[in-house]
């Protein structure tokens, strides 16, 4: 694996950072807090998510960055011959292959899977092949001899044996339980077969009471179907009989209402003949009514014209009242146009002078409030570097000369005075700039005169404003009001004319008097001429009911015939009553006892059913018996299996531990050869997994503290190497955060010359430390600084001659611009 390129947007310290990698020893070099280690971080939060990042994901975002401003991080790599960019957020994530522009993964849990099965390794895997801590490397020192082997088969990957080991005991053990389960509740093998013998012989006796049971009902049947046509006929005979007595019945009905109906013609023709005398004397008033009816409706047509003439005078003289009205209106309101031009004018010059009073306000107020919440920020900024350090004092106070350096974590020793000068001189400065902050602040607090001054300008171009809106509308009502009357002016006058013309085209003659008589006249003669009518659709009936009677004659002769034809039917179908009653009887006999023989017959037929489900439930028991038997002999085997392998994994590992030392020694020797030129070529793993550096074969009792430090970063390298050649990857890269520790310049060069030296197995080495002496050994510095006014870490890359000349200038400079501050 290689590293090409990374970008922090917004993250942890860094609001926007790229770095760019490259073959060769890289040192990424600055001040403590200054965001080193968070570009260590945002590599492994890229790769494998947020399980890797402290305090989660809400943590990540930059603290100066609005909630809504994204969180990313973009890291190119190169690996198996591929070039991958993933490009992850809060909550997304995608990767990218050899620049493509579709992603090949675009989910957060997706690109992680991906890229751990590419990598060939896990998180923790990751850490301990290709990042190497300070802390990390005397980590055994403080752990017993069993923990130190833990620690060992940890790192290495052999837990994955031990974790196999008790995947296999706790499926051995699930088997057993499985098989004492099936044992549990199989059945006895003997109680299987005494049922299975038992439904047989139940299954014979039923079929044979079945057969029998069969017999009785197909005799009884026979014997029904021999009674069974007879019954069938003197039913149907008996049916038809009574068919005919009902015929006859509804002929002699039908003979009564023939009766009635020619009573009932015979009184019409009366009636006719009575109308036709009672029609004679009423001829006259007929004729004078349609006479009556005419002249009536001419007068009814003057009446309503009349009443319309009234209507349009009434109407005329309204109209004329209301175009009177709307022309003084008009009148009135013809001066509104001009004094709305007049008013849209002043109101126009009034805004103008309120929107610009408007913005000086608010570009004044902006102005304060930010820079009241800029010293706020800061002074709160000021208040948390003072407590740290102060913590930080108190913490050396107490522990003295025997305390540790925050940075490497060394004994102080003489330089406990030094540290401590150094933090109350930093606390002075930062109690400095503090009060002055405070000041600032108390300046800030109330509203400046100015401000108050244009807020006032602002209330009293408002209140001029709305007098002049509210003159303005009303100036326009007058204007819609004015354009309103001219449209009612114009309709209403319309209005009038029409009314007019259709008042001189109405014609005059009604005579209300005649116009009475003839209403009088016509309700009389009304009722004359009703009688009439009813007279003649009376007398219109007659030829209707002469043709009715001819009909009702052939009727009379039709029923005649049928009622004959019935008698001689009924007469024919004479059966004797006590033959077929006793035919009755008979049938009843035989049907009882055929559906006795049905019903015991259905009977056995069930009880057989029974027993031979019976018999293939004992059959089925023994289909199961069988197949558990089966099933708990091929658990058995199984288990049998997994003791077998669990024993296999116990020896292995016993195997894989005892070479462990003496593989991870030989490794870890041929680094020291070569870290120290060869004035320690030997370093072992005692049987308690102790550390020991050997001098022409023999341990040295005591070892320096730089001597420690240089015996742990080779073991740790040996493991680091270890594991790299166990996951099939080419170890390529190499990080070392703050390794260094208490080695002195020679050592710290040596360490530098060790890595360059293998540049054929570590490729690509990135050294993070806060040391600036190693820059001559390096082929690039990324320099990663802080800027006080972003509050955010600066990243800049060169070779280490210009980047020491640019730290120096930075520094130079930000010295200057403290001094200003206070």
């Amino acid at each position: 694996m290689r590293l090409a390129r990374l970008r922090l947007l917004n993250f942890r310290q860094h609001a926007e950072s790229e770095i760019e990698f490259d073959s060769g020893l890289t040192g990424i070099i600055g001040p403590n807090g200054a965001g080193k280690s968070t570009i260590l971080e945002a590599i492994a939060w890229a790769l494998y998510g947020g399980n890797t990042v402290r305090g989660g994901n809400e943590s990540l975002r930059f603290h100066r960055a609005s909630a809504r401003a994204p969180v990313r991080v973009e890291l190119d790599f190169d690996l198996g011959g591929h070039r991958y960019r993933v490009v992850r957020g809060l909550t997304t994530a995608e990767l990218f292959l050899d620049g493509g522009e579709q992603p090949i993964a675009n989910s957060v849990t997706a690109v992680a899977e991906m890229l751990q099965r590419r990598i060939g390794m896990t998180r923790t895997e990751f850490f301990n092949t290709y990042f190497t801590g300070q802390k990390e490397l005397a980590v055994m020192q403080s752990l017993t001899a069993g923990e130190r082997a833990q620690f060992l088969s940890r790192v290495l990957g052999y837990e994955r044996l031990r974790a196999a080991q008790e995947l296999c005991a706790a499926r051995r053990k699930e088997l057993a339980s499985e098989i004492q389960g099936l044992r549990t509740g199989m059945p006895e093998g003997d109680a299987v077969a005494r049922d299975e013998a038992e439904t047989a012989r139940a299954l014979e006796a039923a079929t044979r009471a079945a057969e029998e049971a069969d017999r009785l009902e197909r005799e009884t049947q026979e014997a029904l179907q021999s009674v069974a046509p007879r019954w069938l006929a003197a039913q149907t005979g008996r049916e038809e009989r009574q068919r005919v007595a009902t015929e006859l019945a509804a002929v002699e009905g039908e003979a009564g209402a023939l009766t009635r109906a020619e009573a009932r013609h015979a009184q019409e023709l009366e009636q006719v003949a009575e109308a036709r005398t009672a029609l004679t004397p009423l001829l006259p008033d007929v004729e004078a009514f349609e006479r009556v009816r005419k002249e009536l409706e001419t007068s009814r047509a003057l009446a309503i014209s009349d009443g319309r003439r009234r209507a349009l005078a009434d109407t005329q003289a309204a109209l004329a009242l209301e175009v009177q009205v709307l022309g003084e209106q008009r009148t009135r309101l013809a001066a509104a146009p001009a004094e709305e031009e007049q008013a849209t004018l002043e109101l126009e010059t009034k805004r103008r002078a309120l929107e610009e009073a408007q913005g000086k306000l608010e570009s004044r107020r902006t102005e304060w409030v930010r820079d009241r919440q800029e010293v706020d920020t800061r002074l709160r900024a000021l208040r948390g570097q003072y407590a740290e350090l102060r913590d930080q004092r108190d913490t050396l106070v107490q522990l003295g000369d025997e305390g540790k350096c925050p940075t490497c974590t060394r004994p102080l020793g003489e330089h406990f005075r030094n540290v401590l000068d150094v933090l109350e001189r930093q606390m002075e400065t930062v109690e400095a700039d503090g009060a002055y902050f405070r000041s600032r602040l108390e300046q800030l607090e109330g509203m400046p005169a100015d401000i108050e001054h244009l807020d006032e300008q602002r209330r009293k171009l408002q209140a001029e404003v709305g007098q002049s809106e509210r003159r303005l509308a009303k100036v326009q009502a007058g204007v819609a009001q004015l354009a309103q009357v001219e449209r009612d002016l114009a309709a209403k006058g319309a209005r009038l004319a029409a009314a007019s013309a259709e008042l001189e085209g109405i014609a005059g003659g009604y005579d209300e008097a005649r116009h009475r008589a003839l209403e009088a006249e016509h309700a009389r003669l009304a009722e004359s001429s009703t009688l009439a009518n009813r007279l003649s659709t009376r007398i219109e009936r007659e030829p209707a009911l002469l043709r009715e009677a001819e009909s009702l004659a052939r009727q009379r002769a039709a029923l005649e015939e049928r009622r004959k034809a019935a008698s001689a039917r009924l007469a024919a179908l004479e059966f004797p009553e006590d033959e077929y009653l006793e035919l009755r009887r008979l049938h009843d006999e035989v049907a009882a006892a055929y559906a006795e023989a049905s019903r015991a017959a259905a009977g056995a037929r069930a009880g057989r059913e029974l027993a031979q489900a019976a018999a293939d439930r004992a059959a089925t028991a023994r289909a199961e018996y069988e197949r558990l038997s089966a099933l708990v002999e091929a658990l058995e085997r199984d288990r049998r299996l997994h003791e077998e392998l669990h024993r296999a994994y116990s020896d292995l590992r016993t195997d894989l531990n005892f070479q462990l030392r003496p593989e991870v020694s030989e490794i870890a020797s041929n680094f020291l050869t070569e870290l120290t030129d060869a004035r320690y070529t030997e370093l072992e793993l005692d049987d308690k997994y102790r550390l020991l550096v050997l001098e022409e074969g023999v341990p040295k009792p005591v070892i320096s503290g730089g001597e420690e430090d240089i015996a742990n970063l080779v073991l740790r390298l040996a493991i680091s190497q270890m594991i790299a050649d166990r996951a099939g990857q080419s170890f390529s890269l190499l990080v070392l955060d703050e390794v260094f520790g208490s080695l002195d310049e020679v050592h710290r060069q040596n360490v530098i010359d060790l890595l360059r030296g293998l540049h054929d197995r570590f490729e690509q080495v990135i050294l993070i430390t806060h040391i600036e002496g190693v820059r001559d050994g390096l082929d690039r510095v990324v320099s990663v600084g802080f800027d006080p006014k972003s509050g955010a870490a600066v990243v800049t890359t060169a070779d280490p001659a210009l980047a020491e000349s640019a730290l120096l200038g930075a520094g130079a400079g930000a010295g200057a611009g403290a001094g200003s501050a206070a």
